[in-house]
């Protein structure tokens, strides 16, 4: 039995958790999560928690059962409390503005501005023009817009300079031997 595919996921109270047609659908006070279960993958609503069953050991309905569970579980907590992703940009004259509802101005060092405009269910806080804060309550989009946003300006491993994620170490690397 999968370890974490057998654990039971809590439901707090002010969340609402419906299964239909193979889709679960996850309501909180953060918004509404709709995702479609593993065909093969069985999910039941017991007294205040979601338990996700296999039929049989099989391999491949094996490898879904734990993550059926863990997409749902994380459905539910991005209801509840909402998730987060910090950004840092570090780099002489890299900066990142507000430019209206869902948009957000960066200059890292290219010939131009670039203009992101944010998934829908995303907010961006900035501080300070070099910490960019994303929340929103699907964790996946939330993980591809801060990759998108970090994919403008990877951070170079000589100066250090670019987008990353709060608390990513960088292994700087040597510059020329002859330099010294």
């Amino acid at each position: 039995m999968s370890r974490i595919g057998k654990l039971p996921i809590p439901v707090p109270k002010d969340v609402q958790v419906n299964v239909k047609d193979g889709a679960i659908s996850v309501k909180g006070p953060k918004g509404t999560l709709t995702k479609t279960v593993p065909p093969k993958i069985t999910v039941k609503i017991d007294g205040g928690q979601v338990l996700c069953t296999r039929p049989n050991d099989d391999i491949d309905v094996r490898a879904l059962h734990g993550l059926a569970r863990s997409l749902i579980a994380n459905m539910v907590t991005g209801v509840s409390k909402g998730y987060e992703r910090v950004l840092e940009i570090q780099g002489v004259g890299y900066k990142a503005e507000a430019q209206g509802k869902g948009k957000i101005l960066f200059s890292l060092g290219h010939t131009h501005p670039i203009e992101h405009e944010l998934a829908a269910g995303v907010t961006a806080d900035i501080e300070k023009n070099v910490k960019v804060t994303l929340k929103g309550s699907d964790k996946e989009v939330l993980g591809l817009e801060a990759a998108r946003i970090r994919g403008y300006r990877p951070v170079e491993p000589y100066k250090g300079k670019g987008v990353r994620y709060l608390g990513e170490t960088v292994k700087l690397k040597e510059g020329k031997a002859g330099a010294a």
